[in-house]
């Protein structure tokens, strides 16, 4: 997530370029959607997702058998950064996103570069689901010692940058400098002094403490960032104009799995080692997101407010008419 106050440029156009192009090549292992139909009947859809607390909902709908009631079949591919999906969404290889940062989405919206729907929100920041990490022995002490000090970011210029450089304007501390790495590397760079502090979202926030001792410096669902939309399911218009049963009945059923983690985080919990590299005691500790049951466009305007005020965005977007109804 680059440069300290994160100014939109030409330089920041052409990385996230570069990242797409560089993406194409890092998705292995996505078929080109299969066959339209089961053997069933029900209608295939390819999701690339994210092993985080973020895609609970999506693990749960399947697993409930919440697609199956809406006439879909959903197979899920695995992938480490959401962006690394985008090349095969736009190709109709994938046909959802799921975890996917809505800060990176927005801008490719922006760009011209993808035609964005976003078909179901996934989750909604609260109190350390991420945190910045230092190890046990580090010098610093507080969040103001992190000034120009190395952050380990999974995606440069997304949500956790967005969301961190506004928790530290909050407090009037300096901002740090961000280096991308994939959630799974970041404890093994704390580890070997690569970068001062990480980022990291659950789970890999409650391994790297357990694993490693890191000391939470601090709580990345605070202030500013707190109830600020995350993630959610993205596609393209589309898919949707193409296959508006199909899209209607994805967002009923995870949002019907929505309502089932927000009513009881213990199907959450129950589900996390299924899916993300977390032991059920791991999971019994990890903190939570919040699982919204609705979109709110609302809530997701205040999201774009914080892009424009630090530049990533130029100029607004109502994101109203992209939820699908």
């Amino acid at each position: 997530m680059p440069s300290q106050r994160l100014h939109r440029s030409r330089s920041g156009t052409k990385r996230l370029a570069a990242l797409v192009a560089a993406a194409a090549l890092i998705l292995v292992g996505c078929d080109s959607g299969g066959t339209p139909h089961s053997a069933d009947g029900r209608q295939q859809l390819t999701v690339a997702a994210l092993p985080l607390t973020d895609s609970a909902a999506l693990y749960l709908a399947r697993d409930r058998g919440l697609f199956a009631k809406e006439g879909l079949d959903v197979r899920i591919q695995p992938v480490q950064q959401s962006i690394q999906a985008l090349p095969a969404l736009l190709k109709g290889q994938v046909d959802v996103i799921a975890s996917a940062n809505y800060v990176t989405y927005l801008q490719a919206y922006e760009k011209g570069t993808l035609d964005l729907r976003i078909l179901a929100e996934g989750v909604r920041i609260a109190p350390h689901m991420m945190d910045v990490l230092v190890a046990k022995d580090s010098a610093l002490k507080s969040p103001a010692d992190l000034a120009g000090k190395k952050v380990a970011v999974a995606v440069l210029n997304n949500i956790q940058s967005l969301t961190l450089n506004a928790i530290l304007d909050a407090r009037h501390a300096g901002r740090p400098v961000y280096r991308q790495i994939l959630f799974p590397q970041m404890g093994p760079a704390l580890q070997r002094g690569q970068v001062d502090a990480v980022h990291a979202v659950e789970p890999f926030d409650t391994a790297i403490q357990g694993e490693l001792g890191a000391r939470v410096l601090l709580d990345g669902g605070s202030g500013p960032a707190k109830g600020l939309p995350a993630s959610g399911y993205v596609t393209t218009a589309a898919f949707v104009k193409k296959n508006p049963k199909a899209a209607a009945g994805f967002r009923r059923a995870v949002e019907a799995a929505s309502a089932l983690a927000a009513e009881d985080p213990a199907v959450v919990r129950t589900e996390l080692p299924k899916y993300a590299k977390v032991t059920a005691d791991q999971a019994k500790s990890i903190h939570l997101p919040v699982y919204p049951t609705t979109a709110d466009p609302s809530a997701l305007r205040r999201l774009v407010r914080l892009m424009r005020a630090q530049g990533l965005l130029g100029k607004d977007i109502d994101p109203a008419p992209l939820l699908v109804t």
